[in-house]
């Protein structure tokens, strides 16, 4: 294989590596989740602002009221994903809280069956019952542990479902935007909605540690741009349905490195659950690749 076509594959392994670290970063960081994510987000906008002022500026200038309008409904969508998915954390383990939020691809599917019509194959409904199925071993051993981690995994599943709000709302939008701009405007939005929900809940903006401000950092540069951003320059060579496949490995890399960084252990319904999800998500992947194409994670 040439190096040309070596590359983008490198890409999404290394993507895979730094999406992974996502779910840890925010362990590690001592802040409410709704302060982690607006960071997150605010620190990524921040880093992208003079690239778009310098390049991207009379494309934004242009923007129809109408993709604005999405724009900000994708942005409050993204926001309370992070809140969602970050606040998991704080109920469940790794493991469980990034497996069930991987399942976001059957999600999207039944939003494009109930929003536009779109049919399922008998395959697509299989793997979904497959996948569910996991979703059920991996909470049910978690109850027996603890009803708080059953509750963190019933936050992973809505963040799943939010970050589906924030496709629907924003696979229209994307048509007409660079991916740059588009990016931009939809994390500007989300830093807002982050912004004015800590205000109304009073959530303080200053006062961490100087750790905490370097895992905000992280999450923006690491996961954000050396993960999503990698995922979005290798679509150009290799298809959708692939970088999803890769994208399906993030659960056993944050597994593994919660293992190592907190110290964390998998159970054996969390293993057990977690491998059938995957193996689900696979065969839906497989069977719906050709019907849709299936969307990269933010």
């Amino acid at each position: 294989m040439e190096q040309k076509q070596i590359m983008p594959y490198i890409a999404v392994i290394i993507g895979v590596l730094t999406v992974s670290t996502s779910a840890i970063f925010v362990r590690l960081a001592d802040a409410p989740a709704s302060i982690i994510a607006n960071y997150r987000l605010v620190f990524a906008v921040i880093l992208m602002l003079p690239l778009v002022l310098i390049k991207y500026r009379g494309e934004i200038a242009q923007i129809s009221k109408k993709d604005w309008l999405f724009s900000i409904a994708a942005g409050i969508f993204l926001a309370f994903h992070f809140i969602l998915w970050f606040e998991s954390l704080n109920h469940t383990s790794v493991a469980s809280s990034v497996v069930l939020v991987t399942t976001q691809p059957i999600w999207a599917f039944l939003g494009g069956y109930f929003f536009f019509k779109e049919r399922f194959t008998s395959g697509a409904v299989i793997s979904m019952i497959i996948a569910l199925t996991g979703s059920v071993i991996i909470s049910w051993g978690d109850f027996q542990i603890s009803g708080m981690a059953l509750f963190g995994n019933f936050l992973a599943l809505m963040g799943a479902i939010t970050i589906t709000g924030y496709f629907l709302f924003g696979q229209n939008v994307r048509q007409r935007l660079s991916l740059i701009t588009y990016t931009f405007v939809v994390y500007g939005m989300s830093a807002i909605t982050l912004i004015l929900y800590n205000l109304i809940l009073k959530e303080p903006f200053v006062g961490y540690s100087t750790d905490t401000w370097l895992y905000f950092l992280a999450l923006a540069i690491f996961p954000t741009f050396f993960g999503h951003t990698l995922f979005n320059w290798a679509i150009k060579w290799i298809n959708a349905s692939t970088i999803t496949m890769g994208i399906l490995f993030e659960p056993v890399g944050a597994s593994i490195l919660a293992y190592f960084i907190l110290d964390e252990w998998v159970t054996w319904s969390q293993f057990l659950g977690g491998t059938i999800v995957i193996f689900g998500l696979i065969l839906f992947i497989f069977s719906t690749s050709k019907k849709k194409k299936v969307k990269v994670i933010e």
